[in-house]
């Protein structure tokens, strides 16, 4: 398909109600409007997400966020090619939000519905705006999962190691609960580590001198609720965040440097991608950059508003796979939602890390 595609995408996973629509054309992609509404106030009380919280404030909310991104691109709904909603991983309440809204916009309209993985839109997410042909090594670094992957196309992913037990963001949101930072705990751990001392404590690399690229931050978790008891300022706390993110850092750049040798595309230029909302973290970026220039690679990185949950990378995996014609059998008005739904889902039938059970594996 080489005709120009306007899609808007829904995306409703977590705490992050947004809608956006999207333009592309000769392979690039134009945002016609971006719209992405929070859910700190709600979550705040409680310093993390409630499912349930989150469910009903999407389903307040979807309707006029939806309205808002159209409005803002100044289109009608006739002149969309296609509705495009993440259909998971998620909590199931939000997703099922994002998903009905969707579908009935493309059912009232007579357009395709293109259900899309949330992974996904994080694994293409620095092509809204970036040189980033495939393929390319992919760090996917968000709240609920952690693994590197080989993205060989649209579709085509392998995984190539992941963590065992907590992901980077959900030890990041651990921490700053044990330490009573707030919500969102990821954006204040990283404020106030700019505050402290890296050196302060000497915190454990899990798996660091372990071959491989598994990782594990459970342990990392741990060893940090041992020094928070003696924390009783702030000076101690900032030198604590310091010495954690620190451990973080180290753990992903040497992971990143042992995938990078792996990782042979045969091209002149070898590219790194981070994305998920943990690649928002600057300390982590800087890290990873220089990981990334000492095995002479390129780093790309999606902006800061992009890192995090948002509907333009959901229009954007929309209109590459309606643009691909991979929209076929078991996608449309019959999509159903997935809280669980791994990229690689062949290594995740056949050597799943963690996660089994009725829900299905993780990674």
């Amino acid at each position: 398909m080489t005709k120009p595609l306007t899609i808007l995408g829904i995306e409703t996973s977590c705490d992050e109600t947004a809608a956006a629509v999207l333009r592309l054309e000769g392979g690039r992609a134009t945002l016609l409007s971006d719209v992405i509404r929070t859910q700190v106030e709600e979550h705040a009380p409680y310093r993390g997400v409630v499912p349930e919280i989150a469910a009903r404030a999407h389903a307040e909310i979807a309707d006029h966020t939806v309205s808002k991104a159209m409005a803002d691109a100044g289109i009608s709904y006739a002149e969309l090619d296609g509705v495009a909603a993440t259909a998971g991983p998620g909590l199931i309440g939000g997703v099922l939000v994002g998903l009905m809204t969707g579908k009935a916009i493309a059912q009232a309209a007579g357009i395709p519905f293109i259900p899309v993985n949330h992974l996904e839109g994080h694994a293409l997410s620095p092509r809204l705006d970036s040189d980033c042909p495939f393929p390319y090594l992919l760090l996917l670094v968000s709240g609920g999962h952690c693994q590197f992957l080989e993205v060989r196309g649209l579709g085509d992913y392998r995984r190539l190691g992941s963590t065992i037990d907590d992901a980077v963001g959900e030890a990041f949101d651990k921490v700053a609960k044990l330490m009573g930072l707030g919500f969102p705990g990821g954006p204040a751990v990283e404020r106030l580590a700019a505050q402290g001392n890296a050196k302060a404590h000497e915190l454990p690399r899990p798996l660091l001198n372990r071959p491989g690229l598994e990782m594990s931050f459970s342990g990392l978790k741990s060893a940090v609720a041992r020094v928070v008891d003696g924390a009783a300022d702030e000076a101690a706390k900032a030198d604590i965040c310091a010495s954690f993110q620190a451990a973080i850092c180290d753990v992903l750049a040497e992971k990143s440097r042992r995938a990078l040798v792996a990782f042979d595309p045969g091209a002149e230029v070898r590219r790194f991608v981070v994305a998920g909302g943990v690649a928002a973290n600057k300390a982590i970026r800087t890290a990873l950059e220089v990981a990334a220039a000492e095995s002479g690679a390129r780093l790309i990185a999606p902006p800061l508003r992009h890192c995090t949950d948002n509907a333009a990378m959901i229009a954007l995996a929309g209109a590459e796979r309606l643009a691909a014609g991979l929209v076929g059998e078991g996608d449309g008005l019959d999509a159903g939602s997935r809280p669980r739904w791994p990229l690689d889902e062949a290594s995740a039938l056949s050597a799943p890390v963690y996660g089994g059970g009725h829900k299905g594996a993780k990674a």
